[in-house]
């Protein structure tokens, strides 16, 4: 049985993975914020912290001396880091060079230590390369990609110095634990809200944009098998095929039985992503080497995601 942390433990990927890691007779701390009320699981052993607070973090981390350290915490939206870049970057950039110089000196301390970064896609920004490779140039056109980048570097540099410390570098990726301001869910959760007639219509943005989409669940088994490979990289998270919003919709909607469902979308310019890239598509091909593999397709997810809001209420 092995200690480990968590930080982002009551988000989407944190509350999957600590579910897997439990149920694998592990011992699970998690990194909790003061006025985060979203759900823990209770075998979870919680800690009060706070991103902003760099010698809080390190504390956290002598506290647990956890044999590894998911770090899934920042800030989620690229929307959101628009509206504060400097937050963004302390959030989801500088808290992670706090976490890898704590787990550094468990490291030089003798304690062994295994790091995993959840990285992004988005600090491939406007990348030539398509697909994506873990070696593609690192381009972020967002404040939040450009945070994402900053802890992708850091995270390797403590690896060049003798850290086990990995990146997963993720692609889009979906559940019905997605919050709804996420553009999945609030597809999934708007078309099944049509469905029972409770909309008439449901308003995005862009519908040309093209995504990678995979099933977070999904995802996190790639977190893990990550973990336990001896030889610590980068790795890109993907499906490998990409589907724009349009596909995702007209999915959805078929998903839920509701016909015609051109005529149920309102197009809001506002919400367009700033130099927002029209495609990523991400290349597996070193995780599909450890044995990785999706095990649902984009219309099983699409499905899945479409099931679940039917039956929430």
């Amino acid at each position: 049985m092995s200690r480990v942390l968590i930080t982002g433990v009551t988000g989407q990927d944190g509350s999957y993975l600590s579910e897997r890691l439990l149920e694998g007779g592990h011992q699970v701390h998690g990194l909790v914020r003061p006025d985060d009320s979203g759900p823990v699981d209770p075998r979870v052993v919680p800690h009060a912290g706070d991103l902003l607070d760099g010698d809080g973090l390190a504390a956290v981390v002598a506290e647990v001396r956890p044999d590894v350290i998911y770090n899934l915490a920042g800030l989620t939206s690229v929307a959101a880091s628009w509206q504060d870049p400097v937050l963004a970057a302390q959030t989801t950039g500088l808290a992670v060079l706090h976490l890898l110089e704590a787990a550094r000196r468990l490291h030089e301390a003798g304690h062994s230590v295994r790091f995993l970064q959840a990285s992004s896609s988005e600090i491939f920004g406007d990348s030539p390369d398509l697909p994506q490779h873990e070696d593609s140039p690192i381009r972020p056109i967002s404040p939040y990609g450009a945070a994402k980048a900053f802890a992708h570097a850091s995270t390797a540099i403590q690896r060049s110095h003798g850290l086990h410390a990995s990146t997963v570098i993720l692609y889009g990726h979906e559940s019905p634990r997605r919050p709804p301001t996420f553009a999945a869910r609030k597809i999934t959760a708007g078309v099944a809200a049509i469905a029972r007639g409770e909309a008439e219509t449901l308003t995005l943005g862009n519908l040309d944009a093209a995504r990678d989409w995979g099933w977070a669940p999904d995802f996190v088994s790639a977190m893990l098998t990550v973990v336990a490979h001896d030889e610590p990289a980068d790795f890109i998270v993907s499906t490998g095929e990409a589907h724009t919003v349009r596909e995702f919709v007209a999915t959805a909607f078929a998903a839920a039985g509701v016909p015609d469902w051109e005529t149920r979308i309102r197009i809001d310019p506002a919400l367009m992503r700033p130099n927002d890239r029209s495609v990523q598509i991400g290349d597996a091909t070193r995780l599909r080497a450890l044995g990785w593999r999706p095990s649902k397709t984009f219309a099983e997810l699409v499905a899945t995601m479409v099931e679940a809001d039917l039956h929430q209420y």
